[in-house]
């Protein structure tokens, strides 16, 4: 595992799937070394090191994918390297990627500078696969950007959100009026919101006011931020240069405000939260005091969310071989 991760840093191409292969891999052993080749690289990177990391949601046909491959060609015209990681629906047969994403990003995909990697929801609400968060720790430390998009089932961004640093939400035209934005709950998530389609004219110029109007009710996400609203065109590429300027700004407004490191802070907490929750259940968090005694630990960390995690469920399995958790029999 030092081997692979110092490929890793070293910015190795070829150690990529390698790594990503061993972070899928469910035998208990395998899982083992995953978390030592993670916690190497994410302290080789820092809590604010890496590459920029970017998500892309929105409902399944607004456009999402092919928009996200004019994302990708512009930042390569900067001479950028970009990892790709396109959450695809799951097969109802073999449970793997359906690969749809894949195949609409087919021009980027034939860059050597870009890296795409199709992942399986595998039934996740949030449209994430569950080994989103630690293949892009592993795309962070040998790509300069980190392109994540997920299924867009609705009503979930919220996961999307935790995984990277600046979220788009992609829109269709006539998706719905202001309030049904509100329902979905997702007008308090994103950081950039896009209208896609704008070449429909008076219908996207209509969903991108209901947008800009329900902003005005929302709860900001950052005090210093207005999420902007734009109108783009996937297919004929109106308004993309106007997307990375606002994806850019983003980026500076983190850097300049401090946000970047609370961002990746609350990133990690939420990944430490959620892959305890996962693998001691209710009773073994209660072995160090539940809820409370959780939050009270994440509150001294000091170290990354992999090496967290080993920390404290270390914890949590020498308590459990010695007395019962209090109100356990």
């Amino acid at each position: 595992m030092a081997e692979l991760a110092e490929r890793l840093i070293a910015r190795e191409r070829a150690a990529v799937p390698e790594a990503l292969n061993l972070i899928d891999d469910q035998r208990p052993a395998q899982r083992a070394r995953a978390h030592a080749l993670l916690a190497r690289i994410e302290a080789a990177s820092g809590p604010t090191g890496g590459a920029w990391r970017i998500g892309m949601t929105g409902a399944p046909g607004a456009g999402k994918s092919t928009l996200l491959d004019l994302c990708v060609q512009r930042f390569r015209a900067d001479d950028l390297d970009v990892g790709v990681i396109a959450v695809d629906p799951s097969s109802p047969r073999s449970g793997g990627a359906l690969l749809g994403d894949r195949f609409r990003m087919r021009a980027s995909a034939r860059d050597r500078g870009v890296f795409v990697r199709s992942m399986a929801a595998r039934e996740r609400l949030g449209g994430l696969a569950d080994a989103t968060h630690a293949s892009v720790e592993v795309l962070s430390v040998v790509f300069d950007v980190v392109l994540v998009e997920s299924v867009g089932v609705g009503q979930s961004e919220g996961d999307i959100a935790r995984e990277v640093d600046t979220t788009v939400f992609v829109a269709q035209p006539g998706a719905g009026d202001m309030l049904q934005f509100m329902k979905a709950g997702i007008l308090e998530v994103p950081d950039i919101f896009v209208v896609n389609k704008a070449d429909l004219g008076a219908l996207a110029e209509r969903s991108a006011g209901e947008l800009s109007a329900g902003l005005g009710l929302a709860e900001r996400k950052s005090a210093g931020w207005t999420p902007p609203v734009l109108l783009c065109s996937a297919r004929d590429g109106t308004g993309v240069d106007r997307l990375m300027d606002a994806m850019r700004a983003h980026r500076r407004h983190l850097e300049d405000s401090g946000e970047l490191a609370r961002v990746r802070r609350r990133a990690c907490e939420a990944f430490v939260r959620e892959a305890l929750r996962e693998r001691y259940g209710s009773f073994g968090l209660g072995a160090i005091g539940g809820s409370e005694g959780l939050d009270a630990r994440l509150a001294r960390i000091d170290a990354g969310a992999f090496a967290s995690v080993q920390r404290i469920g270390d914890e949590i399995e020498s308590k459990l071989c010695g007395a019962p958790p209090e109100g356990h029999a």
